[in-house]
């Protein structure tokens, strides 16, 4: 039984970081290979200087650091390319479904839904828009502005919960507002027009739904 931390091969060492890491597929699999080069071109200079390859490998893996030791700052990596996702799925969906209220309420549209519908149809309103405007934040934070942001608002702390829980809460938002108009869609007399939102609402819920878990997972992985 080798022991902990030590791997025999360059290949054995990308696939336990493979395993060790969540987020994104295309993303984890970019870091990896990079790294797995990286150790690749490492052994293969110790080798060149007479090293055995066992050793050439330990010895590669002592300069790089373990798996156990890597994983943390590569989870962080692809937290915030995680968080990034889940805020442009948010903000891409959510105003969406703001303005999807805002027309059935405003424009007189709205007073073709029940009433239980035209209830619903102010909060969900403005938890898509309190949603769409947390995920705006956090591409800001994660883009061009995180050098300037104070350390406690950093991708490390706080915002990658923060947009998982919007994500979520745009999800289950989305989900609330598919069901309400499906039902309501018979009752209404322009019924396309509603059945067709609530069948977007439902796409984007999907779509929204997915990343967020995703998200709450890179954040307990993290």
């Amino acid at each position: 039984m080798r022991p902990t931390g030590e791997v025999e091969d360059v290949e054995a060492y990308a696939a336990e970081l493979a395993a060790a890491l969540y987020g994104p597929a295309r993303a984890r699999a970019r870091l990896v290979a990079e790294l797995r080069e990286g150790l690749a071109d490492t052994v293969a200079a110790y080798a060149a200087e007479g090293l055995p390859q066992r050793l050439a490998v330990r010895r590669a893996v002592a300069e790089f650091g373990t798996v156990e030791e890597v994983a943390p700052s590569c989870q962080r990596e692809l937290t915030v390319v995680q968080v990034r996702h889940t805020a442009r799925a948010v903000a891409l969906t959510a105003p969406f479904l703001a303005a999807c209220w805002w027309l059935f309420l405003v424009t007189g549209q709205g007073v073709q839904l029940p009433p239980e519908a035209r209830f619903l149809a102010l909060p969900l309103a403005g938890a898509a828009a309190g949603a769409a405007l947390l995920a705006a934040a956090a591409l800001a934070a994660t883009g061009a502005l995180a050098r300037r942001l104070p350390a406690r608002l950093s991708t490390a702390h706080r915002l990658p919960r923060a947009t998982a829980w919007a994500g979520t809460a745009t999800g289950v938002t989305l989900g609330l507002s598919a069901l309400a108009l499906f039902v309501s869609s018979p009752l209404a007399a322009n019924w396309p027009l509603v059945a067709f939102t609530g069948a977007l609402a439902a796409v984007s819920h999907t779509v929204v739904a997915a990343s967020a878990r995703a998200c709450r997972q890179c954040v307990r992985t993290g």
